[in-house]
């Protein structure tokens, strides 16, 4: 079956990085574009990047924009999301997707 497993959250102060790492199984992942998603307490679950399949296109919310960079394995089946210049807003659970496929999440807590 289609598994999905986020790694690499955790607790950041102000300014710096992370790397969340997510791999995928049980499809054929050069196949299809993946995406990463985050949700704050409280707020809807937010868009925040994509990559297509070959890593010829890449997508990133506004919020985001210039801060992340996400990028892929397919011989590794794993795609990353680094986050760079992290603040109290990126707090969130954040997931992996492709299609209706979701991973659990792995938490990321900016703060000081």
């Amino acid at each position: 079956q289609v598994q999905l497993v986020e790694s690499g959250g955790g607790l950041v102060q102000p300014g710096g990085s992370l790397r969340l790492s997510c791999v995928a199984s049980g499809f054929t992942f050069s196949s299809y574009g993946m995406n990463w998603y985050r949700q704050a307490p409280g707020k809807a679950r937010e868009y925040v990047a994509g990559i297509s399949p070959r890593s010829t296109e890449t997508n990133f919310a506004a919020s985001v924009e210039g801060r992340f960079t996400i990028a892929r394995d397919n011989a590794k089946n794993t795609v990353y999301l680094q986050m760079n210049n992290l603040n109290a807003e990126d707090t969130a659970v954040y997931y992996c997707n492709t299609r209706t496929w979701w991973g659990q999440g792995t938490q990321v807590t900016v703060s000081s």
